[in-house]
């Protein structure tokens, strides 16, 4: 069980999360902490801890009254005029910023042991070890990543999603692309014959009738969003659940 630290100055007991992400790693690391989190923070299913309201409009005088002595964020989720605000209300904001896996190993471990004061849990050094040493394929795939349809929106250059995929075997057409997120044509994402289309459940929720046949004739892979999206518990898990589904899509 991590413990807090309390040789670090006031021990923080109260933490309130504006990530999906980050609520889990804290839950799963010490329970007992979270008294807040968004509407969208569905992991653990059991959280027991106040709703204060969604990651881009978070009711910041529900989080004051709170009375935190953290609130952990997310530079890509949260937007800095909230997090401005919060800290106006005298509240202490832990931003991160997530943009490749090593990055999130290393934001996961600041914000758990440096922020919180927590020891550093098991479940962190599981999720680095099963990603080390894993197998690389022969020839990557050429993927395109949407992650919305109308518009269409895709991966593009310096993503987390992206990174995760490039260690797996696939490669993102648009990691070159100026935009992290960019909007590109269907008729456009068809023409850079990609190997692959991949279509994870979340931001926006593709599933095997909404989604695959705007890309006939190329295998599609159906992507579990949690496990490719998100940095925390969920990556000790992320190399299998996702090698399994790029390898139902792209058989042999």
């Amino acid at each position: 069980m991590a413990h807090l630290n309390r040789g670090r100055g006031r021990a923080v007991r109260r933490v309130v999360s504006l990530v999906p992400s980050l609520t889990e790693a804290v839950a799963a690391t010490e329970p007992g902490l979270l008294v807040g989190a968004t509407d969208w923070c569905t992991h653990p299913a059991d959280l027991d801890a106040a709703r204060i309201g969604g990651t881009k409009n978070p009711d910041v005088a529900a989080v004051a009254a709170l009375a935190p002595d953290l609130v952990v964020a997310n530079e890509e989720e949260n937007r800095p005029a909230d997090l401005d605000a919060l800290r106006a209300a005298g509240l202490a904001v832990l931003v991160t910023e997530v943009r490749s896996l090593p990055q999130a190993f290393t934001e996961l471990d600041r914000m758990l042991t440096g922020g919180c004061g927590l020891a550093r849990p098991g479940w962190l050094d599981a999720a680095e070890a099963a990603w080390r040493g894993l197998p690389a394929r022969p020839e990557p795939l050429r993927a395109v990543v949407p992650i919305w349809r109308r518009p269409w929106m895709v991966l593009g250059r310096d993503t987390f999603a992206g990174d995760l995929l490039g260690r797996l075997g696939v490669a993102n057409l648009h990691a070159g692309h100026a935009e992290r997120y960019p909007r590109i044509a269907l008729p456009d994402l068809l023409a850079a014959r990609p190997d692959l289309v991949v279509l994870p459940d979340e931001p926006y929720r593709f599933t095997a009738g909404d989604g695959p046949e705007a890309f006939p004739g190329l295998p599609a892979a159906l992507l579990s969003g949690r496990h490719l999206t998100w940095y925390g518990p969920s990556l000790v898990t992320a190399p299998t659940v996702l090698s399994g589904a790029l390898a139902a899509a792209t058989p042999g």
